[in-house]
């Protein structure tokens, strides 16, 4: 990376150009932070959408059974009250939830600045290349993270809300736990998703090849479906592949992306 004048920039240099990313990356999500606060009865319609029998996910399995002549009502049928159960704890929610969300939202802008103060040290080449990975390590975490959301978390709330050990022990669900789990299975579900660039990497530093993940489709496939039962702790076959069906595509994505990285060489 050189300076305006085309002279070497000093290690002192560099770390005053990171200074100044990382105050305008802190400014928009300060920004960010405030337009998501503000905006706390959209925010918390979205947050609490997947709580309610009237879930877009519902309507579709519903309207999806309907056509197939089934009855699915008890999926829909069924009630989960949020509590909160100290003083503090709706503020301090709706602070964490809007700090979250608004980083979510300036990703795009975090990873611009982050990738303009690399990218001058990178040759042309490699320039190319890494905007490739950075656009679809976006693209790939915001599918898991849309994913989840329509999903994956309605599935696993609506399973683990409503599950009783013994109907005289009714289930009292705080607010807490509930974004909790929401935010945990969305990073969770974002990272999952970044398995076609992590095969990418490991491809290009020579750890696997194509030949070496269709070896091991197999034990990939148990994987799979032990993480997918962690991640959706229901016990229906119909939530376990949900959940294990686009895992398992984005592996053979994966090994298309390797064995086309071969070629290329």
């Amino acid at each position: 990376m050189a300076a305006l004048d085309d002279k070497p920039m000093t290690f002192w240099d560099h770390l005053d150009a990171l200074r100044d990313v990382i105050l305008r990356v802190l400014a928009v999500a300060v920004v960010g932070f405030i337009v998501a606060f503000c905006f706390k009865e959209p925010l918390f319609r979205l947050i609490l959408a997947p709580s309610t029998p009237d879930f877009i996910l519902y309507r579709w399995i519903s309207a999806l059974a309907g056509y197939m002549g089934v009855d699915a009502s008890a999926l829909r049928d069924f009630s989960v009250d949020l509590f909160s159960t100290t003083l503090t704890a709706q503020f301090m929610i709706h602070m964490k939830m809007a700090f979250y969300v608004s980083l979510v939202v300036i990703l795009p802008y975090t990873l611009y600045a982050l990738f303009g103060f690399v990218s001058p040290a990178l040759h042309q080449n490699e320039r190319s290349s890494s905007t490739k990975v950075v656009v679809w390590s976006y693209i790939l975490f915001m599918v898991g993270i849309v994913l989840d959301y329509l999903i994956i978390f309605p599935l696993a709330f609506r399973f683990l809300g409503t599950y009783q050990v013994s109907e005289s022990i009714p289930n009292v669900i705080t607010l807490e736990s509930y974004t909790d789990l929401l935010v945990t299975l969305t990073l969770l579900m974002g990272i999952l998703f970044e398995l076609p660039i992590l095969a990418w990497f490991l491809g290009k530093m020579g750890i696997i090849d194509a030949a070496f993940m269709k070896k091991y489709r197999r034990h990939a496939i148990v994987v799979i479906l032990i993480i997918a039962a962690i991640i959706t702790p229901t016990t229906d076959v119909f939530t376990l592949t949900i959940v294990t069906l686009p895992i398992y595509l984005l592996y053979e994505v994966s090994i298309g992306i390797v064995k086309q990285k071969k070629l290329a060489e």
